[in-house]
């Protein structure tokens, strides 16, 4: 399975905002963003360049993929389903996003950023309506159960689990339960619950040239 393995500091520089793909350094003042708000490379001080229309296109596209960590062939994929939806392409391939399951896993808090989730459900530790789900990529469904493992709560990722479960900001399509550790997905993502600072509507005029 294709995976990417660039600097994820670096690629927050490039995108010029912060990806939040390391978890709380990306709330700390380690963080590249903080430290060092400037493209990378030797030229990177001098500023960021102006971009073509095609460019600004491209740059937002690049920024969405890497904010839900996905490779080139998977992201234009997803778009091509969600083109097939009636409705708007643009918000329909966002909900798409956001009910992978690794999304659903880091909207939860039971990791501390995508690509940790991603790593999580891979490695078969959650249930999903009480069977395993290792594909990081399947979308979860209203009604559908989100539950770890019992035998993987003991696991070293869950050892500050309490703590990243009080931190977690929840959308409203996803019900949690403390007492089981275990999540309902009581509908689909509504537009409230997507993210604001993803310009989709850029993404869909690059995939439809």
């Amino acid at each position: 399975m294709a995976r990417n393995i660039n600097n994820k500091c670096l690629q927050c520089r490039r995108a010029g905002e912060k990806l939040f793909l390391k978890g709380e350094r990306c709330l700390s003042p380690k963080c590249a963003m903080v430290k060092r708000n400037t493209p990378p490379g030797v030229h990177g001080p001098k500023g960021r360049k102006r971009l073509s229309g095609y460019g600004l296109q491209l740059q937002a596209k690049q920024e969405a993929k890497r904010y839900y960590g996905l490779q080139e062939k998977q992201f234009r994929l997803t778009f091509v389903k969600a083109a097939k939806q009636s409705g708007d392409a643009g918000k329909n391939l966002l909900k798409l996003l956001e009910s992978r399951l690794d999304n659903a896993v880091f909207r939860l808090g039971f990791a501390i950023s995508r690509p940790q989730a991603r790593q999580l459900v891979n490695h078969g530790h959650f249930l999903l309506n009480g069977r395993k789900a290792d594909i990081a990529s399947m979308l979860v469904k209203p009604g559908q159960e989100i539950k770890i493992k019992k035998n993987s709560v003991g696991n070293r990722y869950f050892k500050n689990l309490s703590e990243q479960l009080k931190k977690a900001e929840r959308p409203s399509w996803l019900s949690f339960d403390d007492s089981s550790l275990s999540a309902k997905v009581l509908h689909e993502p509504k537009d409230d619950d997507l993210p604001k600072n993803i310009k989709v509507q850029m993404v869909v005029e690059y995939y439809s040239k």
